[in-house]
């Protein structure tokens, strides 16, 4: 058995009860094709007119890691974990796990949302990388490399937005 696989058994064993499980459910969920992001940054162009263009570039920056994540995935085309001590949790839109779609999504939604929203917003990545192993369907550097995916993107939406304001 690899390294990573005890890595997701582990964390598995660790926090996969009830309560974890349910709460990984609802991080996913919320993250599921950058759902819950997009409409963050939707409902914020909408309600927050002074800031109107930093949510627009935002909801674009999110957009851009998600397709982003989904074509580097055809790419790579690494299979989900499928190891008898790993539990699924939950059904995934397609068989391929590198990288996090999750993750990326998450990442560049924390980056490009944080000024708007507050800090808190980089505690969102950990927390879905963290959802995504504990419910079976990501290695470790699946979601390493959404993240540093989303961190690249959404820092290079940062430095536009900082270049247009000069």
């Amino acid at each position: 058995m690899d390294v990573e696989t005890r890595l997701l058994i582990i964390l598995q064993r660790a926090t996969g009860r009830p309560l974890g499980l349910a709460s990984a459910r609802g991080l996913s969920h919320a993250g599921e094709h950058a759902g819950a992001w997009l409409s963050v940054a939707a409902l914020g162009a909408v309600a927050d007119r002074e800031r109107r263009e930093d949510w627009v570039r935002a909801w674009v920056a999110v957009l851009v890691s998600h397709a982003a994540s989904v074509v580097v995935k055809r790419l790579v085309r690494r299979v989900r974990p499928r190891h008898d001590a790993v539990t699924v949790h939950v059904q995934t839109p397609s068989r391929w796990s590198f990288p996090s779609s999750h993750a990326a999504s998450t990442t560049t939604a924390a980056v490009v949302l944080a000024p708007l929203v507050g800090r808190w917003a980089f505690a969102l990545p950990a927390m879905m990388a963290w959802s995504r192993m504990v419910l079976g369907v990501h290695y470790l550097t699946d979601v390493l490399s959404g993240a540093a995916l989303g961190v690249t993107i959404g820092a290079a939406s940062e430095r536009c937005r900082t270049a247009l304001q000069r």
